[in-house]
């Protein structure tokens, strides 16, 4: 079967009434199925993910875009709203949190809820319901999504872990007066269930039986789920535009760490730098390569330093070439994870300390955890490569570690939380050598 659609292409957003239900799953369950039967499915992901979009890009083929109503300014988004219907059949976005879960307001246009994307797209949502503990109860509560709010479309249900054939029928009875398609009932498997680790899901890069997953979950949509009425449900976007740069290039010739220590990247900062004319080159620090040596910049990512400390810490060539890079003067930015790699040690879970890159003074430690969990409102108190002191960026920040001593640097950000709330001065320059926790998004 090799389903029809119209052009230009439609979409639609799987969304829940909360985390934990399954979206992730039945979202890429959805994108496999589809492309499996001849669509090309372009893939979103609503607010900051690093981790959800990757099991998106292995379903489909194609990149997967984040979709920040928060974190990104109005004709930023829309331009990468737009894009996502190029040379695409189908437009599969996946929510966020709960469908109405989003930030305070502080100044932004929205509060980045999978909501606030419904409503400024037009795009239906597929509400996708965890029913392991429910009946008749179903009812009432995708009423009340339903109602709650006229101006997000919720246009079908899929029931997911499902008990049996004769709980499908008593849900798909509750639900029947509510005129709402139920395109769905996916049973329980415990075979589809995902490993996770501090961050969220293990990545989908460091998984060797990702195929047999998403070959899996695949064929559990196709058996469980009206591919065609999916379909059907799904809307052409309002959104017109092009995208908008976000951030400044960090240089003309960029050198992108890129492995699994590394890994939190965001594809539209990285289009963006390109369409800017920055040419990029990438580089593994575990695998002990060294940056570009043409570079007039170093990007050191997000990711996983704390989970390779030691294998960073015997990489010798990687760490004598970045001083190099800092002696001729390049820009080197570390963000989060980038951040600790640039610190004098990161002490690992066990509490013992590896030598890291020695171009900050910092120590970072992993063996003291706690949170730091989310979006920021940053405003630069030095020289960066994204403009002058007072330059205004939005960005989030999500990780465990701390900052055991930090040394004589300047600071480099003073930052608020998403209601306005100071935070206080963040992150260190030194030179031309910067970074912070934040991870970041778009200017202000």
């Amino acid at each position: 079967m090799t389903l029809q659609y119209p052009r230009p292409a439609s979409g639609l957003i799987v969304a829940a009434p909360s985390s934990g239900a399954g979206k992730t799953t039945v979202a890429t369950a959805l994108m496999a199925a589809l492309t499996r039967h001849g669509l090309r499915v372009a893939p979103a992901k609503v607010g900051p993910d690093y981790i959800d979009p990757r099991f998106h890009e292995a379903a489909t083929g194609r990149s997967s875009m984040n979709l920040d109503g928060w974190a990104m300014r109005p004709d930023c988004l829309d331009g990468l709203i737009a894009a996502r219907g190029t040379d695409a059949d189908l437009v599969v976005a996946e929510g966020v949190m709960g469908l109405f879960d989003g930030a305070p307001m502080a100044g932004a246009v929205d509060d980045g809820s999978t909501a606030a994307l419904a409503r400024r797209t037009g795009w239906p949502v597929l509400l996708v319901l965890d029913a392991a503990r429910q009946a008749g109860s179903v009812a009432a509560l995708v009423h009340g999504f339903r109602s709650f709010d006229p101006a997000v479309p919720v246009a079908g249900v899929i029931l997911n872990r499902i008990g049996s054939g004769r709980h499908a029928n008593l849900l798909r009875r509750a639900l029947a007066p509510l005129g709402l398609p139920v395109v769905g009932a996916i049973p329980r498997d415990a075979a589809t269930d995902r490993p996770s680790r501090h961050l969220g899901l293990v990545q989908a890069g460091e998984d060797p039986a990702l195929a047999d997953w998403l070959d899996r979950i695949a064929t559990l949509a196709e058996t469980h789920v009206d591919l065609d009425g999916v379909r059907a449900l799904a809307r052409p976007s309002r959104i017109g535009g092009a995208p908008a740069a976000s951030l400044p290039p960090l240089g003309n010739r960029i050198a992108v760490a890129r492995d699994e220590a590394f890994a939190f990247l965001y594809p539209h900062l990285l289009d963006g730098w390109r369409t800017e004319g920055a040419e990029l080159t990438f580089f593994s620090p575990l695998a002990d390569e060294a940056p570009d040596p043409a570079a007039d910049a170093v990007y050191l990512p997000g990711g996983y330093p704390e989970l390779h400390a030691g294998r960073l810490a015997d990489a010798e060539r990687f760490r004598a070439d970045l001083h190099t890079a800092a002696d001729r003067g390049a820009w080197i930015y570390g963000e989060c994870g980038g951040f600790m790699a640039l610190g004098d040690a990161l002490v690992d879970a066990d509490g013992a300390s590896h030598r890291m890159a020695g171009l900050l003074p910092l120590t970072t430690r992993f063996d003291v955890r706690r949170l730091h969990l989310g979006y920021r409102l940053i405003t630069t108190s030095v020289e960066t490569p994204f403009g002058p002191t007072g330059v205004r960026l939005r960005g989030h920040e999500f990780h465990y570690s701390t900052v055991g001593a930090e040394g004589g640097a300047d600071r480099l950000f003073e930052v608020e939380d998403a209601s306005g709330t100071r935070l206080g001065a963040q992150g260190l320059r030194r030179g031309r050598v910067i970074g912070s926790y934040m991870h970041l998004i778009d200017r202000d």
